[in-house]
């Protein structure tokens, strides 16, 4: 059955297991370029990046999964395609970019060409350890700002067996401030999804505040709800600090040269009982970066464990851990957010979403 896509949907999942799922991921690919508008060229270079991407699986791990979802830069709509494996790696990446190579005994044009027609591209490989492929496309004829302060990294999924996802995020940037919040509706379905669309709401409506005054209009705007867990990140890159007030079970780190701080969240659930609001304050710098995540993810992860990965771009971290940590008995939230750098040479330095 073809996934139901809109450009203010949760991320799809499109497993890819068969050999008519690689069909399957262009026509959704190609659908979801229409309904963002771009042209036709764009809309069928998006097309080969799906099917490259999902035809790599196959052949390569033998099954996986495509995450595909809108993102908007600067005002702007484009595409993320992610692939996911747990297959047996790559072990020279360098040679698997030379057209004409492969190890699978096909033409070996994938990687190279996936590369060149995305306007992002990015890819984390760990020999018997899987591998995760990042590939966002842009309009050609769009100038993104290439100087904001500030890369989101985001895997959003409803539990299988639900159209919509009861957690939710969002980020927003204010002057020298960046804003995340992620949040998890009780339970899961219509009714958390819709406790997790209020409180991004109200984050949204009282995003000049501190943090712990964003949780408290929160709580109050989720009374007529089911409730909810959530945790606000204010990143003061002046000050160079992290401000963060979080009420249940949302779990929030800081990583630095590779070790995690955890963030203290308080007991409660938003919109039915918190007894506390605390704001804590921890310190930021150029390497750090903020990893939040709601408990459909478990929260035993290390990231040393992926040698280079804390380099890659904040979608990579976010796929991977969503790869290897995902409970797949709830819905599931992971953003990771950290100051703008360039990626394996490319240029990933502008604000997206």
């Amino acid at each position: 059955m073809a996934a139901k896509l809109t450009l203010d949907s949760a991320q799809q999942s499109l497993p890819i297991r068969d050999p008519g799922d690689p069909a399957e991921a262009r026509r959704t690919a190609t659908r979801l370029a229409d309904r963002a508008g771009l042209d036709e060229t764009d809309s069928s270079n998006l097309a080969i990046i799906a099917t490259e991407l999902s035809t790599n699986l196959l052949k390569h791990a033998g099954q996986g999964e495509i995450l595909v979802r809108p993102i908007t830069g600067d005002g702007v709509l484009g595409i993320e395609l992610m692939a996911l494996d747990r297959g047996p790696g790559i072990a020279n990446l360098t040679q698997c970019f030379r057209d004409g190579y492969s190890s699978a005994g096909s033409c070996g044009n994938g990687l190279g060409a996936i590369s060149r027609l995305a306007s992002e591209f990015d890819i984390c490989s760990v020999p018997d350890g899987g591998t995760a492929v990042l590939a966002r496309l842009w309009p050609r004829q769009q100038k993104i700002d290439s100087n904001r302060g500030t890369q989101i990294g985001v895997v959003s999924i409803a539990k299988s067996g639900e159209e919509v996802c009861g957690d939710g995020w969002k980020f927003e940037l204010l002057a020298d401030k960046g804003l995340c919040l992620v949040v998890d509706g009780l339970g899961h379905g219509v009714n958390a999804a819709i406790a997790a669309r209020q409180a991004m709401e109200s984050f949204s409506e009282h995003r000049g505040k501190a943090p712990a005054e964003i949780i408290e209009r929160v709580h109050d705007a989720l009374r007529s709800t089911r409730g909810a867990a959530v945790a606000v990140a204010q990143v003061d890159y002046g000050q160079r600090v992290v401000r963060f007030c979080g009420v249940g079970n949302i779990v929030a780190a800081i990583i630095r040269n590779g070790d995690a701080r955890q963030l203290a969240s308080l007991n409660g659930t938003a919109g039915v009982e918190v007894r506390k609001i605390s704001e804590f304050t921890y310190p930021w710098s150029d390497e750090s970066t903020l990893i939040m995540h709601s408990d459909g993810l478990m929260s035993r992860w290390d990231l040393k464990s992926y040698p280079g990965l804390a380099q890659r771009h904040p979608s990579l971290i976010a796929g991977v851990l969503y790869r290897d940590y995902n409970r797949g008995r709830d819905d599931v939230t992971v953003l990771v957010a950290r100051a703008a750098k360039s990626v394996a040479g490319r240029d990933f330095s502008w604000l997206t979403q």
